[in-house]
């Protein structure tokens, strides 16, 4: 299941046979490194594409299936060496192709990548080679990215709290503490970036999935309205609330591809809703002094709960101290009119789903996909046993349509949220609502018992509205990482980009794993 490097070339790699630029000039440090840093060092000559690729390949042969074994990497490509020269001939020739210009990057193995495997996590699909890229992927290599890997995600994307599938055996490691859960399901693409396996990944968020893993590996992770991002070629979970996007480890590298895969596409019909909206470059909305004047809700509907770990806690009463320090205007508490009533209110069953979604992205791949049903999925009994059940609950459920009473309730109460919560914003005037992404630290791995703290089920999923997660800090001792989300208006990425790209130059939380340090 694991694509390989050629002998010959991972013997070059891993003795020492190549060079991070020029003798003369400063060696270039590949760990913590940015887009910008990237391109400056290939700029003057001190890095080339095949150097940075090389040694990022140096890594994962060090740190993903052996040493700390963090076991994130499910399909190398075997083309990236190849794909690394050419950029540099052409570089040599031309110039950078664009704005990503050799980044090479993890993409979660729920994305169609031309080339190479496909799975969702799952041996059902093991062999499905997809004839086409997913949209973000196409529009990252064409911007000039390198598919370093695919990344490991819990089976079906099913579950927010941890990373383990059928197709690679054994779980995804936190690289902070190698005996937690990197949450779910894009575990494998956050492990792979906090780690320093690549420079940036992308995920898929359906209720958590962006968000958690970067707030337990200490990552910058963007979910963005519905409608602006198209999930066209990533397989479904349950498309009325599916996302895909950036996890990077700074803000601005993640505005960078957040940038490029933008933009209405004609494959994903939810896209139609940013038609007319001309493409924004949101690195232009960066602003170290963009908190100063911004008022900034505290959404305690977020994440008060039973269980609430204090440590989470005394880090956010930090955090919201620090963005008052750099010049926000702090709501607290900034209450949703209604909200406990809206929550309560009965619905017709579900609505859409997975049964309905897989079913209609299996038959649209014809005899390319191993299985044509997810009635053959669970007769295949290809699955890891810790899914079983949700399959076959999945299956035997309704698969409701648009058109089904249970819809239309589904529709009815996600435009009450919205209405809700747009309501607050309006009366206090506010740019943003902040919460713990998490309200617990990540769960040693197989302890499914104590409180898992995950707050990004309701807001973002169910209004359909963008949510940054940003590093916050750390717990259990200054070892476990925590994020804040900052929630805005449909469409308003550029703001709280602006607003997180302040608070994370403010103060610096993010650092490298200790498990995964530099090679020599």
């Amino acid at each position: 299941m694991h694509r390989l490097l050629s002998g010959a070339a991972l013997a070059l790699i891993l003795g020492g046979g190549w060079s991070l630029g020029a003798q003369t000039a400063p060696p270039f440090t590949v760990e913590e490194t940015t887009i910008a840093a990237v391109h400056a060092a290939m700029g003057d000559g001190r890095l080339t594409c095949r150097a940075l690729v090389d040694h990022y390949l140096r890594r994962i042969a060090a740190y993903d299936k052996n040493g700390p074994a963090i076991n994130a990497i499910v399909t190398l490509n075997p083309q990236a060496q190849a794909q690394a020269d050419e950029m540099d001939r052409r570089f040599k020739a031309s110039g950078p192709i664009g704005p990503l210009h050799c980044v090479p990057m993890m993409v979660k193995d729920n994305f169609e990548t031309i080339g190479l495997p496909s799975t969702n996590g799952a041996l059902a699909l093991e062999g499905f080679i997809s004839s086409k890229d997913a949209f973000q992927v196409r529009r990252i290599k064409e911007a000039g990215a390198i598919v370093l890997a695919k990344t490991n995600l819990a089976e079906w994307a099913f579950t927010p709290y941890e990373t383990v599938s059928s197709i690679l055996p054994g779980y995804t490691k936190n690289p902070y503490a190698l005996d937690r859960v990197t949450a779910g399901s894009s575990g494998g693409t956050a492990a792979s970036v906090a780690a320093n396996l690549a420079l940036i990944g992308l995920g898929s968020d359906t209720g958590n999935s962006i968000r958690g893993p970067s707030s337990h590996q200490a990552l910058v992770g963007m979910r963005s309205t519905m409608g602006l991002t198209s999930r066209a070629g990533v397989m479904p979970l349950n498309l009325l609330a599916d996302i895909a996007g950036p996890m990077g480890r700074t803000v601005e590298d993640v505005a960078r591809v957040f940038t490029v895969i933008t933009g209405e596409d004609p494959d994903d019909p939810a896209t139609a809703a940013s038609r007319g909206r001309a493409r924004e470059d949101y690195t232009t909305a960066l602003d170290v002094n963009g908190l100063r004047g911004a008022r900034i809700g505290v959404l305690h509907h977020a994440y008060e709960r039973e269980g609430l770990d204090a440590e989470v806690v005394a880090v956010f009463q930090q955090a919201v101290r620090d963005l008052q320090r750099a010049g926000a205007v702090i709501v607290d508490p900034a209450t949703i009119e209604g909200f406990d009533a809206i929550r309560r209110a009965p619905g017709a069953g579900p609505c859409g789903g997975f049964k309905y979604d897989i079913n209609r992205y299996l038959a649209s791949h014809g005899d390319r996909v191993p299985m044509k049903s997810l009635t053959e999925i669970v007769a295949s009994g290809k699955f890891h046993p810790s899914v079983r059940r949700q399959l076959e609950q999945s299956e035997q459920g309704p698969a409701n349509g648009p058109e089904t009473p249970a819809c239309q309730a589904d529709a009815a109460y996600r435009e009450q949220m919205r209405q809700a919560v747009l309501k607050t914003m309006e009366a206090q005037k506010l740019d943003a609502f902040v919460y713990p992404t998490w309200g617990n630290p990540p769960r040693l791995i197989g302890d499914l018992n104590t409180p898992h703290g995950d707050n990004s089920q309701v807001f973002a999923p169910v209004t359909g509205f963008p949510a940054l997660q940003v590093p916050m800090g750390y717990t259990r001792g200054g070892v476990l990482p925590a994020g804040i989300t900052f929630l805005g208006r449909a469409w308003s990425e550029a703001t709280l980009f602006k607003l997180g790209y302040a608070y994370e130059q403010s103060t610096r939380h993010r650092r490298p794993p200790i498990s995964a340090p530099p090679l020599r």
